[in-house]
């Protein structure tokens, strides 16, 4: 059976989308939560299990010898170990090329508005602004999201119509969006109303509010 070790579900984000990921299979898995940043962490970390990642989370075990460590690794692991039978991506070819261009850009990009607005699913702050850089990360991602919608969106609720790969990616920004009181433009609203109701959104959210577990660093109004 799959083991995937994870963070916080109050804050880590990284582990969110490869928990969704997996979770999104259909394949029985083990859960490890490993608190980030508490007196054990450190020593965790240097366990043979999180050898692979460098000491991060999340990272899919699969057996003995077969280990995944990047969340967007991880969606494509899954993908591939269930067939291609799930819809992680779309099948249309355009639709493809933008999603999984789109998961690559979350992958790598928006560090402003990750810098200053931490992930924290217990929480909901006034508004406040938005520092340059910050905006400009919104607006890039919500330009993504309203072409997704525009384009292949069609009938469905989510970007690319079916749940896929491509909302799991953004499911943490979601979050950050609504935590931080980011005024959104009409056509996202339901959008991300529909990310937050998905049933593995509502699960994940479930085990956030059970944690009691504080980090101070992911506390508080954005910080510039």
């Amino acid at each position: 059976m799959m083991k995937l070790f994870i963070g916080n579900k109050t804050y880590s984000s990284w582990s969110l989308r490869g928990w969704l990921a997996v979770r999104h299979s259909g394949l029985p898995f083990e859960e490890v939560k490993v608190p980030l940043y508490d007196e054990a962490w450190d020593k965790a970390r240097e366990g043979d299990e999180f050898a692979p990642s460098g000491g991060k989370v999340p990272i899919l075990w699969d057996g003995d010898d077969t280990v995944v460590w990047d969340s967007l690794a991880i969606v494509d692991y899954c993908d591939l170990k269930t067939g291609r039978t799930r819809g992680y991506w779309p099948e249309d070819p355009a639709a493809f090329a933008m999603a999984r261009s789109m998961a690559a850009e979350m992958h790598s990009s928006f560090a402003a508005l990750r810098r200053t607005h931490s992930m924290n699913i217990k929480r909901i702050y006034p508004p406040a602004p938005l520092l340059p850089e910050v905006e400009a990360d919104v607006i890039r991602i919500l330009q993504l999201w309203a072409e997704a919608r525009a384009r292949f969106g069609g009938a469905g609720d989510y970007l690319f119509g079916a749940w896929s790969a491509a909302d799991m990616m953004f499911a943490p920004v979601v979050t950050r969006f609504i935590t931080y009181s980011m005024p959104m433009p009409r056509f996202a609203l339901p959008y991300m109303q529909a990310v937050i109701s998905h049933p593995h959104m509502q699960e994940w959210i479930g085990g956030a509010q059970e944690e009691d577990m504080v980090i101070e660093k992911f506390e508080g109004p954005a910080q510039g």
